[in-house]
């Protein structure tokens, strides 16, 4: 088993970069996943018998990379994971999407996920008490040759979420071959660059940051994505689209 990219620790969480393609946690596949790299990390490094205690706070989708939270008590997990539910955990992406996104924007959707097929809809609104409301807000950095790279700020979590909004405002995500027009080499241009909450014990603001892979389409952007890494922009428009 791979070990993890940890990027801090202590006794109560601890901060990983998830590769792409890694499964978060366990599924049907069995293939290897980044919560058992944790656990298996903490027991051989702690020499602790049996399998070690990981709280899995948030998640992301198997082809997209970046930064990730753990918890190692139970009560880290659960104030980890209410600063999710009141939108004080902030997971900041990065995206190259298809076409010439808006300086701003911010997208309110309805989705359905299928499980069977693993894919996930916006509803039209006459339908949208049967979905799960998501909300994302967003800002077009730089755009070159038909691209643009967006920073990205969720407010809500659901499955696909990203790349479902994004397919559906008209700007697919390069490289997505679920959702857009990805070719088969080309790898999903999604990454979670930037994590901040507040330390479930000390309450000491925590920020963490993780460049972007030094690949295509990521290189068309090199000097913009360079700048986000230290100063990071106001996402969230003052006045919300809806």
């Amino acid at each position: 088993m791979d070990k993890p990219t940890i990027l801090y620790e202590d006794n109560h969480l601890i901060v990983a970069v998830k590769p792409q393609n890694l499964l978060t946690q366990s599924d049907d596949t069995g293939d290897e996943n980044l919560l058992d790299q944790i656990k298996e990390y903490v027991k051989e490094t702690y020499n602790k018998p049996g399998e070690a205690y990981i709280g899995l706070v948030h998640r992301m989708d198997r082809p997209v990379g970046g930064l990730l939270v753990f918890a190692r008590t139970s009560k880290a997990a659960a104030r980890l994971s209410e600063q999710v539910k009141v939108h004080e955990l902030n997971r900041q992406y990065v995206a190259v999407v298809e076409g010439d996104a808006p300086d701003r924007f911010t997208y309110v959707d309805y989705l359905a996920k299928d499980p069977e097929k693993n894919m996930v809809t916006v509803l039209p609104a006459y339908l949208k008490l049967q979905g799960k409301e998501a909300i994302l807000h967003g800002r077009t950095i730089a755009r070159r040759d038909g691209l643009s790279l967006v920073a990205i700020q969720l407010e809500t979590g659901r499955a696909h979420q990203i790349r479902v909004q994004m397919q559906h405002a008209g700007y697919p995500l390069w490289g997505d071959h679920r959702y857009g027009n990805g070719k088969a080499k080309e790898q999903i241009a999604l990454w979670g660059m930037r994590l901040s909450f507040a330390h479930p014990i000390s309450k000491e603001q925590m920020l963490f940051i993780a460049p972007t892979p030094e690949e295509k389409p990521w290189l068309y952007f090199e000097r913009e994505l360079r700048g986000l890494e230290t100063i990071w922009p106001q996402i969230k428009p003052a006045v919300e689209q809806q």
